[in-house]
């Protein structure tokens, strides 16, 4: 019986496995299902999140990845669909090191405005990982994530045998359930950003996509990637397929070449953008819905996406093409400049994107919030937010205070992204693990399984070092020894203590909740926990710089290192995006 659903899994009439009972054990588990939560759907897909001490065996151990991309293949022929399957998708699949969830922000926003239903696939997710699946820009909701997460489980719960495993990882059953939704949903188009890289990432099952795009490339993932941005552009050029138009931003000219010759090894038609200041010629400058100046760069590539791919539908109102500006570019031909529709510009200027270059304003507190994770994309962010500084409106009394919020994760240098944020000037450096408390159990789309606590509050203790390190050139060499077995303890709510000769004052937290507390001093009208524990305030450099944010005229607070990080105060500062 396994053979035969195995076969009828296969078929490429994909509605066979969403039409409930017309398989053998199609009830299994139904009764339960039925009356299961959101939260319930969450903390099983967590479960599929791989262990840390596993996750460190797997790396030394890595199979062919090109293997990991059939497995993949497997697992969606044993959800009930087959590649073919995607083509009616119409999918946009967009790369990049930096700035393609900002891609894919714009041109989800500017094919929604011409009416059409979007898809849009994305990650990681900041509060809810429903946010992930998104259909007309909004996170589908916890009952249709409920409702397609049990179908898909249990679908492949009904496929497994004794040669295959019976689930997929965490981001791959999400891309496996991204393309159920927006097959049943019946979107127009579907914007899928890739995970990791490109070649290998398990959306790059894709076979026949409309367009693809390559956003700015830098150095990022390397133990998967490869150490130089040569090697990263080869395995982002993986999703280029044969026929298929591709854009991309100007690069350096040695990943611009790798990505050159990967598109003519198999007849990818890739072109360059221009940049946006050759569409705006003519007309009225474009407004955009995101803040930056690299976010000029992105809307550039976003346009082009939308425009090939409104122009492959024929639609009518594809933007009228200017003058035409022919050659070539570090031997690639120029995308066409062409006028931006009144649906683009209104595309652009509405689009949304949490946790990118966004800035909320508090009474006397600015949070300043940018999931940069790359020296290039740190950099960005640095002139962002001094830009930001500089046109605001001072206060005409009272001191003013600059306060780092910052984590990082994965195999990324912190040394060189804290190097980076020196010239913001900061009063305060505050280091903190991605846990909106210090159990996160209570919350399933904050619980992460592929590190420790110990791991995580460890790693805070080395921001700490390097910022003190980079922040005092005399610091003494016993600021680099391990940290004490009583400071780093998981009950201890201020960690770290800081070094006598440091100009900028640094502390560690053990969650995000404490550091924010610290931080805003009850002055953010938004965010007010019940109360703030003593041992805040138990160190000398917690209970001065408590003084100082307390009757500060204005706080400026800049939450960058991580997208996790910044979800999580956001989760804190935003409490409707858990609703």
């Amino acid at each position: 019986m396994k053979s035969a659903r195995f076969l009828a899994a296969s078929l490429p009439m994909a509605e066979k496995f969403w039409w409930e009972g017309t398989m053998e054990g199609a009830s299994r588990h139904s009764s339960s299902v039925k009356t299961a939560s959101f939260q319930d759907a969450v903390r099983m897909l967590n479960t599929l999140q791989t262990n840390a001490s596993y996750l460190e065996q797997a790396k030394r151990q890595r199979g062919d990845p090109q293997t990991q991309l059939e497995a993949m293949e497997l697992y969606l022929a044993r959800s009930g669909l087959q590649v073919e399957d995607l083509d009616r998708l119409n999918i946009i699949h967009v790369t990049g090191t930096k700035g393609k969830g900002s891609t894919c922000a714009f041109t989800e926003c500017i094919l929604r405005s011409y009416g059409l239903k979007t898809g849009f696939f994305s990650s990681p997710h900041l509060v809810q990982v429903r946010e992930r699946i998104r259909i007309n820009g909004q996170p589908i909701s916890p009952d249709l994530f409920t409702k397609y997460f049990w179908r898909l489980y249990q679908r492949l719960e009904e496929t497994k045998d004794g040669s295959c495993v019976s689930m997929p990882p965490y981001f791959r059953f999400l891309t496996l359930m991204a393309f159920h939704v927006f097959l049943q949903e019946k979107v127009d188009l579907a914007v899928v950003e890739v995970g990791i890289g490109g070649a290998y990432d398990c959306t790059n099952i894709i076979r026949k996509p409309v367009v693809c795009g390559v956003s700015s490339l830098g150095i990022d993932h390397t133990s998967l990637l490869g150490d130089t941005v040569e090697k990263i552009a080869w395995q982002k050029g993986g999703i280029f397929k044969q026929g298929v138009p591709a854009f991309t931003v100007l690069q350096p000219e040695g990943p611009l070449a790798v990505l050159r010759d990967r598109a003519q090894q198999i007849s990818c038609p890739l072109y360059l953008c221009p940049p946006l200041e050759a569409l705006e010629e003519g007309g009225l400058p474009l407004t955009l819905g995101l803040e930056g100046e690299h976010q000029r760069s992105n809307a550039a590539l976003a346009l082009q996406l939308a425009h090939c791919w409104l122009q492959w539908q024929n639609h009518h109102d594809a933007g009228e093409l200017k003058a035409s500006r022919p050659g070539l570019l570090w031997q690639l031909p120029l995308a066409p400049v062409f006028q931006p529709t009144s649906h683009m510009r209104l595309g652009l200027r509405n689009t949304e994107w949490l946790g990118r270059t966004q800035v909320l304003r508090r009474g006397p507190l600015t949070w300043y919030l940018d999931g940069a994770h790359t020296p290039s994309s740190v950099q960005a962010c640095v002139r962002w937010f001094r830009q930001a500084l500089q046109s605001r409106e001072r206060q005409s009394s009272g001191t003013e205070v600059r306060v780092l919020l910052f984590n990082t994760t994965g195999d990324r240098d912190s040394a060189v992204l804290l190097k980076l944020l020196q010239p913001c000037q900061f009063d305060y450096a505050v280091f903190c693990p991605n846990l909106t408390e210090v159990s996160s159990t209570g919350n399933a789309d904050q619980q992460n399984f592929t590190v420790t606590l110990d791991q995580v509050l460890l790693r805070c203790l080395e921001h700490q070092q390097h910022w003190n390190y980079l922040d005092e050139e005399q610091a003494s060499p016993a600021l680099w020894s391990a940290p004490s077995p009583e400071l780093a303890g998981p009950a201890s709510l201020l960690l770290a203590p800081h070094p006598p000769h440091s100009s900028t004052s640094s502390l560690v937290f053990s969650c995000i909740s404490h550091a924010l507390q610290w931080i805003s001093q009850g002055r953010d009208p938004v965010f007010q926990p019940p109360s703030s524990p003593k041992s805040l305030l138990t160190h000398p450099v917690a209970c001065s710089g408590a003084s100082v944010l307390h009757e500060a005229a204005a706080v400026h607070v800049l939450v960058t290192g991580s997208l996790h990080l910044v979800g999580g105060v956001l989760k804190l500062l935003e409490p409707a995006l858990s609703q």
